[in-house]
C-alpha cells in the first residue's frame, strides 16, 4: 500500500542527492536510512522512548547544542 507524504523542496533536494541512481526510490533511500538507526545491543531491543532520546542527543552533539567535559568540570570548580 502506497500513500503520499509531505516534503519541503529542500528534504526533497536532500533526499534527491541520498540516491545511489536515478531510478532509485525515495522509499529505498528512507529504508536505506532507517537502517542506519540501530535497534538495540546485545542487552535488548531499545524502547521507542530510548531511541528518540538517543537520536535527539546526536542531533544536539552535531548542532554544537552540547558542553564538553572539559567545560563541565570548570562550572563545578567555581
Amino acid at each position: 500500500m502506497a500513500t503520499t507524504i509531505r516534503l519541503s523542496s529542500e528534504t526533497r533536494n536532500r533526499l534527491a542527492r541520498l540516491k545511489s541512481t536515478s531510478r532509485e526510490t525515495y522509499d529505498e533511500v528512507l529504508n536505506k536510512l532507517f537502517a542506519l538507526v540501530p535497534g538495540g545491543d546485545e542487552e535488548g531491543q531499545y524502547t521507542r522512548a530510548f531511541l528518540v532520546g538517543l537520536l535527539s542527543a546526536r542531533l544536539d552533539f552535531k548542532e554544537g547544542r552540547v558542553v564538553d567535559h572539559e567545560r563541565v568540570k570548570k562550572r563545578s570548580d567555581l
